[in-house]
């Protein structure tokens, strides 16, 4: 088992660190001539909005841009707001969605109003707490064409505060960049290998036509990544790259937030219960087991916990977060355990955005 730890370990470690040097960066701003149209979302967004639509008002080197927002039976002054700041400028749209039907979830009910609504050459999928620097959509779509793919996710910088954000928040980009070979997963189809993550992601509209808009994602939890299967099934390629100098945000600002977000995706993220289990003893056997073997001042122990934690000090430099933090990672990995159980309990009450999943 003490070799065994070690050598998972440093496999775990030598993927990352080829991921953290071969991960794709949009770095190309030249301006594009191409029709772009962004689908945001927005449920209850009153205090994002004023900041989001400063942000997309000042996106650079884009010749025809389209915002749609889509309200999703907001009940606050999302739509107001909208308006207000809208007014003076025609690239801005918004749209109600239309009531909820049977079988569909808000957010991918949503984009589908917003997809019949656009026009553009590429799409883009924006959740309303993003941040965008001026030039991220367009080095976003410079990578698109320069690559060849059919649709990218540049993952966002998770600016994390409180305590539990800093223990959760960081996991999001380690969990791909330390199991996922992102060098193989950029031209193959396999679904096993699909990263992706809705808060920002770029698709051809030819490609998304082509499996029939978000209609196969209708009722998922985790519809990102099930946008990412159905396309890479469909013969598409595309994968994840490097966002955090392009965009950022705070999905959470509580635990409590933090329990509701999880609980409402976690039960789902690995595809059934054994799945859920199998995960759960890799993610103990990796980063639990290691102190425990440490603090019986095992050798292997202490060079396999050097290892795990080498994987997260990677992933926050590429991530741009907070380096110290990765050395809590045993804590985090048992916090993270905690909330799958926490979703498998509560699947069938968890509430989000007001609607019950």
């Amino acid at each position: 088992m003490d070799s065994a730890v070690f050598f998972v370990n440093l496999f775990l470690f030598a993927l990352t660190l080829t991921n953290f040097l071969l991960i794709r960066k949009p770095k190309d701003s030249t301006p594009v001539s191409v029709s772009v149209d962004l689908l945001i979302p927005v449920r209850n967004e009153e205090e994002n909005i004023p900041e989001l639509i400063t942000a997309l008002k000042s996106q650079e080197s884009l010749e025809h841009v389209r915002f749609i927002f889509i309200d999703d039976s907001s009940t606050d002054r999302t739509s107001e707001l909208i308006q207000t700041k809208t007014k003076d400028d025609s690239r801005f749209t918004l749209i109600s969605a239309a009531e909820l039907p049977s079988g569909w979830l808000g957010k991918p009910w949503a984009l589908s109003q917003g997809f019949a609504a656009s026009s553009g050459e590429i799409l883009v999928t924006l959740d309303a707490d993003v941040r965008l620097k001026p030039d991220a959509l367009v080095r976003s779509i410079n990578l698109l064409n320069t690559r060849g793919l059919d649709f990218i996710s540049p993952y966002p910088r998770q600016i994390a505060i409180s305590f539990g954000e800093r223990l959760i928040q960081p996991l999001l980009q380690w969990s791909w960049l330390s199991t996922v070979p992102l060098f193989i997963a950029e031209r193959s189809t396999r679904k096993s290998l699909a990263v992706a993550n809705g808060q920002f992601f770029l698709v051809k509209r030819s490609a998304l036509s082509r499996i029939s808009g978000f209609e196969r994602i209708s009722h998922q939890v985790i519809d990102d990544i099930e946008l990412a299967r159905a396309l890479l099934a469909s013969g598409f390629h595309g994968c994840v790259v490097d966002g955090s100098q392009i965009a950022s945000t705070r999905m959470y600002d509580s635990f409590t937030a933090i329990k509701s977000g999880y609980g409402k995706s976690l039960w789902k993220a690995f595809g059934s219960l054994p799945g859920a289990m199998t995960a759960t003893l890799f993610l103990g056997f990796t980063s639990i087991y290691p102190l425990y073997l440490t603090m019986q001042f095992n050798p292997l122990g202490v060079l396999a916990l050097e290892l795990i934690i080498g994987t997260r000090l990677l992933a926050a430099v590429g991530s741009h977060g907070r380096i110290r933090d990765a050395f809590l990672h045993p804590l985090s990995i048992a916090v993270l355990i905690y909330l799958i159980g926490y979703s498998f309990r509560n699947r069938k009450t968890v509430e989000w955005k007001g609607r019950v999943l």
